[in-house]
Parts: structure tokens; C-alpha cells; sequence
């Protein structure tokens, strides 16, 4: 069995995760037994919409907060007439706003607010209890309750102190108590005093063999305390490096990132290495036989593949960008839009649609409302972009994070031209200079402006697009099949 473990990144989906739904697809193809751990924080959305979103199969997923339980990971079934009739309390009131409801019972002086799954249906994901008109419990749903929260009022604050997880049958499986920071985790039969000793009780769980293969992603938090490398057993340990692994280096010494450092520092216990690019690959190599003197196995896997190219259907919107990724501070969407605002006064026809969602969507649409410029820029949220790449002219790019770059693929791999930011890996694999897009220096707003303005002025764009599909021809699903099969059959 194979066994996938990552950290779902506060539920932003980006490469990270797109890739690993990306070698779920993968594995099925090639007929290998997969599962994807996800040691993660709790989702405001169940988590099987989130990871069927991606494109995973129910079977494939596990949760780590529901292993210790007997509930499957399973879409929202269970009904308000189910909820209701939970009600020992006949006197109350209704109303509903959209995929709200509230129910007011005043004899009690209790409010339950109802979270549906959608605005137009009756199934509930969510139940907020509130008391006295303070929240005092909150309760999930998938086809049963999978957990609950309670919570007391701290300085007018509702206070998060207890999760209890339950299995099917409604009887408690263990308890999440937390205090400040810490947390610690009750089961009959015994305490676990941190989030890490909880993975290690996992893991343990799964009885893993010689014959099983562990793949790390990125993991913020936990690999630095080799929380997955110390517990995986005698199974084979892969690391999957996505972004940039080092933050500087001289003569004698190499400052690695935090969450390689154990890894790095004990090559010994991890079997294969998985670098995205050649060129991380060989860096990677080199700084390991002259820090650490050896030589460990690193292959290079694209995190995806393209199952073949995007052409057009219909004429491409003229003037028309977009750039792809999380609404997070590292990929410097901020920059893209002052960039297009500045390049537009020279092409006043220009136009940019950004999508995906995070942390930085309020503070980029303050931005869009402050230039004004929020008739030709649009924030798009997330969406599946399979047929969407290939209605623009051109990808603009300001990130600073990318080893691959899963958006800068599927950019090329729908003939657009690119301009972009000229960082290591990335932009250099898929940027050829003056053939299909240009490369300017890091942060220089102004310089990535007049990078768009020569592109919609001076470029040739059908010969940009030919050579950006051209470049995509190497990056081909087969080829990352093959790769794939070779490590682990």
C-alpha cells in the first residue's frame, strides 16, 4: 500500500494539493493501492467536498481526526427533518436565509443556527448551539454527527476547550481537550499529550511493512519534529520537495528550511527523494555530497503531468489575462494587479481574471477598489480551469515559490505566452526569452508592466504560442506514468 501523507494547507488549494489529487488519478491508472492522509486542521466544509472537489476518490482519503473512529469519509445525507426530529421542544420559531437556518425556542432561550450543505437543499453540515447569546457547541455532520465542539465565553470571545469525536452509533471515540496551545488527546485507554504523539498513534495503527511506501509532502510543523519520518516503521520513506528547500549557503555551511532540517540531517531514513524540476534535483545533489558527503537517491517527478494540449475551440478574448493560484502573500497577486493597472496605459484594452481563494482575497479586492480598476481586474475565486486556460491571449505571473510551477504548465500547456518574474526553476523552465513570453528581474513591478506591454505590442503571438506548446510536449502524462512506475513497482 502506498501511503500519502500531507498537511491540507488551511484548505487552500493550491499545487500542493492539486498535485496529490493529481497522483491519486495517477495510481489509479497504473492500478496502484493508494490512500491520502490528511493530518490536518479542521475544514469549515466537510471534508469529503473538499477532497472530491480535487478530484479524490472517498476510498482513497483518510482523515486523520476520523481514523480514530468507525464514521467513512462520506458526502452531507443527513436531513433537517432528521435534526428536527431530535426536538423534545415543540415551541419554537423558523426562518431561513439561503443555506441558513435558525431555529429560536424561547421558552428555552435557545437558539440552534443551522449550516446546510448549499442553499437549496435540506442537508446539514453544521449546527451551531447558542445559549443566553453565547455559542456554546457546535456540531458536524456527514450521514451522522462526526464530531462535536463546545465552547465557553472568555473576555466575549466564544472559547474553543473541548472536541469530542463520535462513531456511528452516536458513543464517544476519544476527546480532543485543548488549553491555550496545547492539546492533548483521551481515548479509553490512553492520553496523548500532543498533536504529533497523535499522528505517531496513527501511524502505528497501520501496521506498516517493508512492503508499504510512505510519501511525504510538505508538511508546515511537523516534519522538523520527524513526527511522519520516526513513525513510518520499516516501510520505505519518499520526501516530496515542492518549493525551494534552502535558505542560503556558503563555502562550509548550508541554512536548510525548517521543515527539511530532520530530513536533511538524516538522509539515511529516508529511501528517495522527489524533486520537481532537474535543476532541483542536481542543486539538491550537489549540496548533499559536499555538506553531508554522500550521495542520496533523488529523482525528478513533475508534481502533474498534462494529459495532452489544450487548443482553443473558439477565438481567444483579445487583451485578456489571468494568473492562477492561492490569494496567498508568496505568490504577489498584488503585484500582478498594479502591474496590469500600470500596463494598461499603454494598452487600454487590457483585462485580468485571477483565480483562486485565500487569506489575501480581502486585502486584494480593497486593492482592485482603491485603483479602481475593478471593471478589467476580477478576483474569480476557485475553480476547475481544465477548459478555462485556453479562452485567454497571455499568463502573467509575479510568485516568488514556485520549484515547477503546476499554473505555469497548464499555462503553456494551453499555448499561452508568459511573462513572468525571472526565478529559479519555475519561470526558467518554461519562459524562453523573447520566444514565448518574457523573464523580468524579481520584484520589479514597473519591469513586469512593460513585460505585458511588449507582449500585446511587439510579440508575434502565434509563433509564441506555437513554441509554448512546444515546450509543453515534455511535460505529457505518459511520460510522469512511467517515472512513477519505475519507483514504486
Amino acid at each position: 500500500m502506498i501511503y500519502n501523507f500531507h498537511h491540507f494547507y488551511y484548505w487552500l488549494k493550491g499545487g500542493v494539493e492539486t498535485g496529490q489529487a493529481y497522483r491519486a488519478k495517477l495510481f489509479r491508472k497504473l492500478g496502484l493501492d493508494a490512500k491520502f492522509v490528511f493530518a490536518t486542521t479542521f475544514p469549515e466544509r466537510n471534508i469529503q467536498q473538499e477532497t472530491s472537489y480535487l478530484g479524490f476518490l472517498d476510498s482513497e482519503v483518510i482523515w486523520m481526526y476520523g481514523f480514530f473512529t468507525d464514521c467513512r469519509i462520506s458526502p452531507v445525507t443527513y436531513t433537517l427533518e432528521q435534526f428536527e426530529d431530535t426536538f423534545d421542544e415543540t415551541n419554537y420559531t423558523f426562518s431561513r436565509d439561503g443555506a441558513i437556518i435558525t431555529y429560536r425556542f424561547p421558552r428555552l432561550g435557545v437558539i440552534y443556527k443551522i449550516f446546510l450543505a448549499d442553499d437549496k437543499g435540506n442537508l446539514v453540515h453544521r449546527v451551531e448551539m447558542i445559549s443566553g447569546g453565547c455559542l456554546i457547541r457546535k456540531d458536524y455532520y456527514t450521514y451522522c454527527r462526526i464530531y462535536s465542539e463546545y465552547y465557553v465565553p472568555v473576555d466575549g470571545q466564544a472559547h474553543l476547550y473541548l472536541r469530542r469525536f463520535f462513531n456511528q452509533d452516536g458513543s464517544v471515540a476519544y476527546e480532543e481537550v485543548a488549553e491555550g496551545d496545547r492539546v492533548l488527546y483521551k481515548f479509553p485507554d490512553r492520553v496523548l499529550f500532543s498533536r504529533e504523539e497523535l499522528l505517531g498513534y496513527m501511524m502505528s495503527q497501520m501496521n506498516l511493512t517493508r512492503n508499504d511506501t510512505v510519501i511525504i509532502d510538505l508538511e508546515p510543523g511537523m516534519i522538523e519534529k520527524a513526527a511522519f519520518i520516526l513513525n513510518a516503521a520499516s516501510a520505505r520513506v519518499g520526501l516530496v520537495m515542492h518549493a525551494e528547500h534552502f535558505w542560503n549557503q556558503d563555502a562550509e555551511h548550508v541554512l536548510w528550511y525548517d521543515i527539511y532540517e530532520y530530513a536533511f540531517a538524516h538522509p539515511e531514513k529516508i529511501s528517495f527523494f522527489i524533486t520537481n524540476t532537474d535543476a532541483q534535483r542536481d542543486l539538491l545533489r550537489e549540496q548533499m555530497q559536499k555538506y553531508k558527503g554522500i550521495c542520496p537517491d533523488i529523482i525528478t517527478i513533475p508534481v502533474v503531468g498534462l494529459p495532452g494540449l489544450r487548443k482553443s475551440q473558439k477565438p481567444r478574448r483579445k487583451f485578456a489575462l489571468l494568473s492562477v493560484g492561492r490569494l496567498a502573500p508568496e505568490k504577489r497577486m498584488n503585484q500582478v494587479i498594479e502591474a496590469v493597472v500600470k500596463a494598461r496605459e499603454k494598452v487600454p484594452e487590457l483585462s485580468l481574471d485571477i483565480y483562486g481563494e485565500g487569506g489575501e482575497r480581502g486585502n486584494l479586492q480593497a486593492m482592485v477598489e482603491k485603483l479602481g480598476c475593478g471593471d478589467y481586474v476580477h478576483l474569480c475565486g476557485f475553480q476547475k480551469l481544465d477548459e478555462v486556460y485556453q479562452e485567454y491571449e497571455a499568463y502573467v505571473s509575479a510568485s516568488y515559490v514556485e520549484t515547477l510551477g503546476v499554473t505555469l504548465l497548464e499555462a503553456i500547456g494551453s499555448g499561452l505566452p508568459i511573462v513572468g518574474y525571472d526565478m529559479r526553476y519555475g519561470a526558467q523552465m518554461f519562459i524562453d526569452e523573447g520566444e514565448n513570453g518574457y523573464k523580468v528581474p524579481w520584484e520589479d513591478v514597473e519591469a513586469l508592466a512593460e513585460g505585458i506591454v511588449r507582449l500585446f505590442t511587439e510579440a508575434d503571438f502565434e509563433a509564441f504560442r506555437r513554441h509554448s506548446y512546444e515546450k509543453a510536449e515534455s511535460y505529457l502524462e505518459k511520460e510522469v506514468e512511467r517515472k512513477w512506475q519505475n519507483l514504486l513497482c
